[in-house]
């Protein structure tokens, strides 16, 4: 049973230690909350009723429980005013000079058992233990921001923390209703070591122009549900903030996937420091400000200068889930949709699908009787590919392998019309393979709808070095029909989503495989510190293990990245056969 704490101490009043100063006050904690001098303490006093005045007007807070929590904290620009804390938080700026000076002066002042914790996202606990006399009562302590909202703590042991230091520490994050992890003393802790590889790899995409910060924002929301685009996401953070932890990983750890993108340290240079300083990627209304405005980087509207071609019918080639929602996406659209799958059994299992399918939309009221009969009489299905002659788009959604998808697009480009465009929905398979293959790889386009198409928004579009405009152009114009979201790249392993998307997978297993954390642990991590959806092994499993790993390959193979080296417990897990939950066994369990 961990010790209960009457009195705490917080050093620094940013936006961080304020929040955690009214998180210990709002369990009923005595808060002492120390600032450097008079006008920072007045800061850090005005953070703390911002935040409790907009709990206030939610109806998340009565008026007297925050007069009472407010009155529960004593304002100082004294560090002596800590000395009958029984543990203080240290949260000043991600700097070991400034840190390591407060542990010193602390170790002075406070009592031989205060436990002294850092709010650190990056720096090495261990380290600034040692400049003090208890190096055994120094711990991690890492709150996420927004504090009083964010459920995540992260609770860092060094090699020398005493396991009742750790216990008490943990007991005290239960009773401010906190979910906690306890990891050892590793740059990144576990968040951020998964997450800020994952921001710097998007920022290396657009640095590259591979593609817009709009398209590679869009997408990650889009593909993957999370609840901000990386970019978007670096500047809520804070440029800096970003570059410091970046920095101080890839210095501990020595991973070039965590050498900051040079554009990071020349937006710190030039003073973009994302929403604090009103621009970063992206350009704010103000300074503080969430608001984005348009620059000179905001796309115009529309799709450019460069006319599409009229499409009004419609083949798609396949039988298999995605190629049957593709249709159906097509045919409620208002398009003339046929598809053509070897044998007349498939063509019947494909219709009744999509019968079901739009029978279930009437049932939800989100499709109208006349609608379901209108979209179905717009069908038609085939057993040849001679009755594809005629479409103005052709959309492939085959099995992943190249061999079949390349002899499909050489018989396509015998039989369909010129000047039709022949699309792919690979997610991983080079498109220029496919076009290759035919004689007009002008016509040849990426179109990678995500499962099922029915719901979800995005479509990458997926232009080759051969790609002509118009073909561009056509697409993104038939994706906005489709009420779906475009986002255009090059022809590179993965595209947007599953280069950014796999990587991070990639790298949680090899936290796990070092034993660093439990694939639990991890997972809250990530959805309770990050707001993902659902946590790195969860997804894993969800996808599949075999999957996942031949994605990761592909991303090896192509960018010859060392760190995207499929991890070795992911390919143990293969070979053994457990592939996720549709074996019932991956990373997790899953009951039969």
């Amino acid at each position: 049973m961990g010790r209960t704490f009457a009195k705490v101490g917080v050093v620094g009043l940013g936006t961080m230690g304020a929040g955690v100063a009214e998180v210990f006050a709002r369990s009923g904690l005595d808060v002492v909350a120390v600032e450097i001098d008079d006008a920072a303490v007045e800061r850090g006093r005005t953070h703390v009723e911002d935040s409790t005045g907009r709990a206030l007007a939610r109806g998340k807070l009565t008026e007297a429980d925050r007069d009472a929590m407010i009155e529960r904290i004593m304002f100082s620009s004294s560090l002596d005013d800590l000395a009958d804390a029984e543990l203080v938080v240290e949260a000043i700026p991600e700097r070991m000079e400034l840190k390591a000076d407060v542990f010193a002066r602390l170790d002075k002042i406070c009592a031989p058992e205060t436990i002294l914790a850092t709010n650190t996202s990056s720096l090495s606990v261990t380290a600034l233990s040692v400049v003090t006399g208890r190096p055994s009562k120094v711990i991690g302590l890492h709150f996420f921001n927004p504090a009083p909202v964010m459920k995540l703590v992260e609770i860092i042991r060094t090699v020398v923390t005493e396991p009742q230091v750790v216990e008490d520490v943990e007991a005290l994050a239960a009773q401010l209703g906190k979910v906690d992890v306890t990891v050892g003393d590793k740059a990144g802790f576990i968040a951020n070591a998964l997450l800020f590889g994952y921001l710097n790899h998007a920022v290396s995409l657009y640095e590259q122009r591979y593609a817009t910060r709009e398209d590679i924002d869009a997408a990650m929301k889009l593909g993957c549900g999370l609840p901000m685009g990386p970019l978007a996401l670096m500047d809520l953070i804070g440029i800096d903030t970003a570059y410091e932890i970046l920095d101080t990983m890839y210095k501990q750890g020595r991973d070039r996937l965590h050498a900051p993108s040079p554009i990071i340290k020349q937006l710190m240079t030039a003073g973009r420091l994302g929403r604090k300083s009103g621009r970063g990627f992206y350009t704010y209304e103000g300074e503080g400000s969430p608001k984005v405005i348009d620059d000179d980087l905001t796309p115009a509207e529309g799709f450019g200068d460069v006319g599409g071609r009229p499409v009004r019918t419609v083949g798609v080639v396949g039988s298999g889930t995605m190629a049957t929602s593709i249709i159906e996406v097509f045919a409620k659209s208002g398009y003339d949709a046929r598809f053509v799958t070897r044998g007349r059994e498939k063509v019947a299992k494909v219709e009744k699908a999509i019968e079901r399918s739009l029978e279930k939309a009437v049932q939800r009221g989100k499709l109208s009787e006349p609608d379901r009969a209108a979209a179905r009489a717009r069908i038609t299905g085939s057993t040849s590919l001679d009755d594809l002659a005629d479409r103005d788009l052709v959309v492939e959604a085959v099995v992943e392998e190249l061999s079949v998808k390349q002899a499909l697009f050489a018989n396509l480009d015998e039989i369909v019309k010129r000047g039709a465009i022949l699309a792919t929905t690979t997610s991983s398979l080079p498109v220029i393979e496919c076009a290759a293959a035919t004689t007009r790889p002008a016509d040849v386009i990426g179109m990678h709808f995500f499962n099922p198409a029915t719901v979800m928004k995005l479509v990458e579009v997926v232009t080759t070095v051969a790609t002509a405009p118009e073909v561009t152009a056509t697409v993104r114009e038939i994706c906005a029909g489709l009420d779906k979201h475009a986002v255009t790249c090059g022809d590179r392993s993965g595209f947007i989503v599953n280069a950014l998307l796999f990587p991070y997978l990639n790298d949680a297993v090899k936290m796990l495989q070092a034993h660093y954390a439990t694939a639990d642990d991890i997972d809250s991590a990530m959805k309770v510190g990050c707001g993902y959806p659902m946590g790195p092994f969860e997804l894993i499993d969800a996808v599949g293990l075999d999957v996942s790993l031949a994605i990761q390959r592909e991303l090896y193979l192509e960018f010859r990245e060392p760190g995207f080296a499929p991890a070795p417990l992911l390919e143990q897990l293969v070979t053994a056969g457990y592939l996720g939950r549709k074996t019932g066994r991956g990373f997790h369990v899953y009951p039969n």
